[in-house]
């Protein structure tokens, strides 16, 4: 009883810590999406399409105890199309002084619309670049989006922002949209001097100014999102880790509040296994030139801002988390909002990947029936967003739905392909030239799956990523002569954009020895009939024990029904028009197959499993079906 007790107690600690990632997740989804209730009347913006940014320096001079920006913006973009204005997008709140080219003062107007209007001097032709400098200053919105915040922890102000979907615009003039990346960004923070500032890629310089401020300057030379560029200023204390393997490492570099220090040291030293596990599982850390690393701030989350995440806290499911968007995310970032769970998705599965490589099988299949039974509790919900659900940023940032569901459907494609194809496919996605350091949307996705599967599956991503629910398996199972077993699987699906759910369904047998075996059916219709090899008598049947699927409140049951040699004889298809399949246990010969009309006169006979009726009428037929146990007789109707 000693081992059924700690049994109990260990499953009992398992669940608890996988309930723990899931709510986790949820808080990292609703800190993610800022204020997941508000309904956002905002979509990218269609003047800002006719450009591409390639440059921009940010010039900022703040004091983390007021909340206010004084910035001046410089940027460098190519033209699409002939254009005699630039339109940035600029929040109505701050106010631009003034617009220059070189030294050329340029007329500008703030339209109302958050929008930084700008007429150029002469019209820039199709492929050509300019640059403009915009200085601007106020205080920026205080939205639900809370792009730009001010905070006191331990009596010390602190300052941050977070922009993601639409807050960039917030504080400084911006192309906010997901199809534009900037190649080349300088950030450079002016603050009092006593204050420590952090930044996207690696730290410069520092330049005290002699007025009690202090310019720090950041450099990033990886292609970055409007959204992905962030600072943060406060009494930081500094701690640098190194991750890679020599010669190619690289700094981990942690800002950290002073009162945190030490706890925040030691959960830190969490990051450096993840970081080798996800080298491991699919490539190099996609910004090893320059660095990695944290910076505590004032949500209870996290943001992955491109090499330097912001962490709430420093927890393992979040380092893991924002540790995992660098690769899908910042590296590789959804094309659209609609996308949104090739962010979020792959962050919330690769934090359950930690779980299983870290913590072992067991911790993991606790973390996925977490999961599952989150996911399942509603009936709906679609995984690729559609247009009406763009400018609702909780639906956008939905735990159950971005996150959960899109890690669950990948642990089904994982489980449908195989471990080598799914990661061999992800390893090429992450590699391709067309989407690194650029956007994909889920196509492009599904296009690498299906390359190295050789499979089409526009099945499933039908099912499981356009569409809505789950199924519910019943599973009877029935042993079947010697060696063999029989399996019914029936569902029914709890959303009816679902027809039928094709997946691969494990059930685990039992036998009164203490054998086991694992097999897996390949359910392609309700009502399917299965004749599997076991090598013992069954006594008991368990579905999906390691929760490869999204389902809820399926079983699988043992029939009490005696074995029937006759019933075990089947014809499949039937009806038929071209062909016939005669299904026998493995014990019974089959010695010879005799075709009669519905006249009663012999067609045909033959010797095989498998035969041709193409050549028959249309109508009723019987078999004799002759074998080494005796005679049996069966009806097929030719279609």
């Amino acid at each position: 009883m000693r081992k059924l007790y700690f049994l109990l107690f260990f499953l009992t600690i398992t669940s608890i810590f996988a309930q723990s990632d899931v709510l986790e997740t949820q808080t990292i989804a609703e800190m993610e999406g800022k204020s997941a209730s508000r309904t956002l009347n905002f979509q990218a913006n269609a003047n800002t399409l006719n450009y591409d940014v390639t440059y921009h320096k940010l010039e900022l001079t703040v004091d983390p105890a007021v909340y206010f920006v004084n910035g001046k913006v410089t940027t460098t973009f190519t033209a699409l199309d002939n254009m005699n204005t630039v339109t940035f997008d600029l929040a109505n709140e701050l106010a631009v002084t003034s617009v220059k080219q070189g030294t050329t003062n340029l007329s500008f107007v703030q339209n109302g619309n958050n929008e930084l209007v700008i007429t150029l001097p002469t019209t820039l032709a199709t492929g050509s670049s300019a640059t403009v400098e915009m200085v601007y200053s106020g205080a920026p919105p205080q939205n639900a989006f809370e792009a730009f915040a001010i905070n006191v922890h331990s009596g010390a102000a602190g300052m941050w922002t977070l922009s993601e979907p639409y807050g960039a615009r917030d504080w400084w003039p911006c192309k906010q949209d997901l199809s534009d990346k900037i190649n080349t960004i300088d950030v450079y923070i002016t603050a009092p001097s006593q204050y420590v500032s952090a930044a996207n890629g690696m730290e410069q310089s520092q330049v005290v100014n002699g007025n009690g401020t202090k310019t720090t300057h950041f450099r990033h030379t990886y292609p970055i999102p409007a959204y992905l560029i962030a600072f943060a200023v406060t009494n930081y204390q500094v701690y640098t880790q190194t991750a890679g393997t020599a010669p190619n490492t690289f700094p981990i570099v942690n800002y950290i509040y002073p009162e945190n220090y030490n706890s925040a040291v030691t959960a830190v030293a969490q990051t450096l296994p993840i970081m080798n596990l996800f080298e491991t599982l699919f490539e190099p850390y996609p910004f090893r030139n320059e660095k990695y690393g944290h910076a505590q701030f004032g949500w209870g989350g996290g943001m992955e801002h491109t090499t330097v995440s912001f962490m709430g806290n420093f927890s393992r499911g979040l380092i893991a988390h924002e540790l995992a968007h660098q690769w899908f995310g910042d590296k590789i970032t959804c094309g659209t909002w609609k996308d949104i769970w090739l962010n979020e998705g792959f962050a919330t599965y690769l934090s359950a990947l930690v779980i299983e490589n870290l913590d072992g099988p067991n911790a993991f299949v606790a973390q996925k029936a977490s999961m599952v039974d989150f996911i399942t509790s509603s009936p709906s919900g679609n995984l690729y967003l559609t247009d009406a659900q763009l400018t609702d940023v909780g639906r956008i940032f939905s735990s159950r739905l971005s996150y959960n569901k899109g890690a669950m459907v990948l642990e089904m494609l994982r489980f449908k392909m195989g471990d080598t194809a799914f990661f061999q496919a992800l390893q090429n996605y992450l590699a391709d030239p067309n989407l690194a350091y650029d956007y994909a949307v889920t196509t492009d996705l599904k296009a690498h799956l299906e390359a190295v599967y050789g499979q089409s599956l526009t099945e499933f991503f039908n099912d499981w990523v356009y569409n809505q629910g789950y199924p519910t398996y019943s599973i009877t199972a029935q042993n079947w002569g010697s060696g063999q077993a029989r399996f019914v699987i029936n569902q029914t699906q709890s959303h009816a954009s679902v027809s039928f759910f094709e997946m691969p369904v494990p059930v685990r047998v039992f036998g009164s020895n203490g054998e086991t075996a694992d097999l897996i059916l390949n359910n392609t219709a309700n009502g399917q009939e299965f004749i599997v090899d076991v090598p013992f008598a069954i006594t008991n049947v368990q579905f999906d024990p390691e929760y490869h699927l999204i389902s809820r409140n399926s079983n699988a049951t043992l029939s009490s029904e005696t074995f029937s040699l006759n019933q075990a004889i089947a014809l499949y298809p039937n009806p038929s028009s071209a062909e016939l399949h005669l299904q026998m246990p493995n014990n019974v010969i089959l010695e010879k197959v005799t075709v009669y009309n519905s006249l009663g006169q012999k067609v045909f006979e033959n010797t095989g499993l498998d035969f041709e009726i193409s050549s028959l009428s249309a109508g009723v037929h019987y078999l004799s079906i002759q074998t080494s146990e005796g005679t049996f007789h069966k009806k097929f109707i030719k279609k």
